[in-house]
């Protein structure tokens, strides 16, 4: 009996988990072609090119086709300053983060001290708990500090601190150091550290021994974790929900406001821009990850 041979059951479990998992997305794309203008039933593609024209419910024709709802999402301007916030907010996020991370996980690994145990504990806590409840946190945080600095410092009006896309962006990154951490402390539980030996013997300093010798071996995991802060920034909703302000409205915040009013085809096709968008860093990155390794 060939022992790589794959029993029937496998690959019916297979195939079975894959459906589960890409259904609602395949189902989600082909709705952002649809000729309804209500996305509750799929009325098939809109036909031709040509002036607008619509029956009813439907779309019967369009100057872009079947990328109807592209065009109209396109010349919507709030999609546009709501994905402005959303990137700079994921970029800003996934850098600090990264970079914090990266150095408390050499810290864990690296050096003993007092609180070492329970740090390594309090990784886990913005994980483990509900997000709602670190959302409620951090509001009344940024509401109680607000409030103490504008009487200490005398603001009113405009110029007092109020909750916006700064307050978002700590809260992004306050939420990414943990995973980055652990992600990149994994990476470093089969480190040599012979490396590091042989090129402070030969006469590199601490500096040069980072940059030339422990930060490419551990590029992969810092890589991983800024994936991974990346993309959690790009799709949280609950603690961005809890500490935006005006200005600062994100897409999963702006796709919520719409879902409110009316579900229209351009939320299907705002969701399948940015799940290529998602789709071409995930790509590119393990690429590099792949390169580097």
């Amino acid at each position: 009996m060939n022992p790589y041979r794959r029993h029937p059951f496998i690959r019916v479990a297979t195939v079975l988990v894959y459906l589960f998992l890409y259904t609602p997305i395949v189902v989600l794309v082909l709705y952002a072609f649809n000729a309804s203008r209500t996305n509750i039933l799929f009325e098939g593609f809109i036909p031709s090119f040509g002036p607008l024209q619509t029956s009813g419910s439907l779309v019967t024709q369009s100057p872009c086709g079947p990328f109807h709802w592209f065009c109209e999402l396109s010349r919507n301007r709030e999609v546009g300053a709501a994905a402005r916030n959303t990137l700079t907010i994921a970029f800003i996020s996934t850098l600090t983060s990264t970079v914090i991370g990266t150095m408390a996980a050499l810290a864990l690994q690296r050096y003993n001290f007092r609180m070492k145990p329970f740090s390594q504990i309090f990784l886990y806590i913005p994980i483990v708990i509900p997000e709602i409840v670190m959302g409620i946190g951090i509001l009344t945080l940024f509401s109680q500090l607000f409030g103490v600095l504008n009487s200490a410092l005398g603001l009113a009006g405009d110029s007092r601190l109020s909750l916006g896309l700064g307050t978002v962006i700590v809260s992004h990154i306050a939420f990414s150091v943990p995973f980055v951490t652990l992600v990149v402390q994994a990476r470093l539980q089969g480190f040599d550290k012979s490396y590091e030996e042989a090129a402070m013997d030969l006469g590199a300093n601490e500096l040069v021994t980072f940059w030339r010798v422990t930060f490419p071996m551990i590029l992969p995991g810092v890589l991983s974790g800024a994936l991974l802060a990346f993309t959690l920034s790009l799709d949280d909703f609950v603690i961005t929900f809890f500490t935006t302000g005006p200005g600062a409205t994100t897409l999963p915040i702006y796709v919520y406001g719409l879902l409110r009013r009316i579900i229209t085809p351009q939320v299907n096709a705002l969701s399948t821009i940015w799940i290529a968008i998602v789709l071409t860093a995930v790509i590119l990155l393990q690429r590099l990850q792949n390169r580097e390794a």
